[in-house]
């Protein structure tokens, strides 16, 4: 059933209201959080040395930003919500927009690279081709997308979270229909069967 969009900002607002009365307890939960292998999956893909421009959508308080701005690069965040970008500002310093997902407006070719740590599954299903081409527009030729999501199969609410959960085949569908070629993916935790691996992480480039 094809979502008006009516119902489409119920699924922002009441998403982003999630995580803005429970942004201080997401903090202390998340900003320790080991994902040394999504940043290494991403910058990777760039000579060393290089300084990239990069663009974490669903940035949250700041974590990742922080530290891609520690090594030298600078890193913008997009988030939709308002205390997520307030805590972000003043953790890290660096420029944070304030931008629900489906309601983007991006710099043309603006970024080296897009960052989307647990963030595109809060995407709707027909909303994902178009939000994915929005990102693929916002990256320079040969461009990287990380994304990391958890795996499913299923689209609705958690909560008061709204989730589209899927599968690698689904995922490299949208992206290779969005222009991205995919390089590689894996799942996370590192080091465990598959069934105890609930995180799907792909690396993609724009051709």
């Amino acid at each position: 059933m094809k979502l008006d969009s009516d119902k489409l900002d119920e699924i922002e607002s009441v998403t982003v209201e999630h995580y803005d009365t429970s942004a201080e307890s997401f903090w202390a939960g998340t900003k320790d959080h080991d994902v040394t292998q999504n940043y290494q999956a991403m910058l990777s893909q760039f000579p060393n040395g290089k300084q990239l421009d990069i663009l974490d959508f669903g940035c949250g308080p700041g974590r990742d930003i922080l530290y891609f701005k520690s090594l030298g690069h600078h890193p913008v965040g997009l988030d939709g919500s308002q205390e997520f970008c307030k805590m972000a500002r003043e953790y890290t310093s660096c420029e944070i927009l304030h931008q629900s997902f489906l309601n983007m407006s991006l710099v043309k070719e603006g970024y080296d690279c897009v960052f989307a740590n647990a963030s595109l599954f809060h995407v709707p299903r027909q909303e994902t081709p178009r939000v994915l081409k929005e990102l693929y527009d916002s990256l320079r030729p040969e461009g990287i997308l990380f994304s990391s999501n958890p795996r499913g199969d299923s689209e609705g609410w958690d909560g008061n979270r709204y989730g589209h959960y899927y599968q690698f085949s689904a995922a490299a569908l949208f992206l290779e229909e969005a222009g991205f070629e995919i390089l590689h993916h894996y799942y996370r935790p590192a080091g465990k069967p598959i069934e105890e691996q609930p995180w799907l992480a792909i690396v993609s480039r724009r051709n």
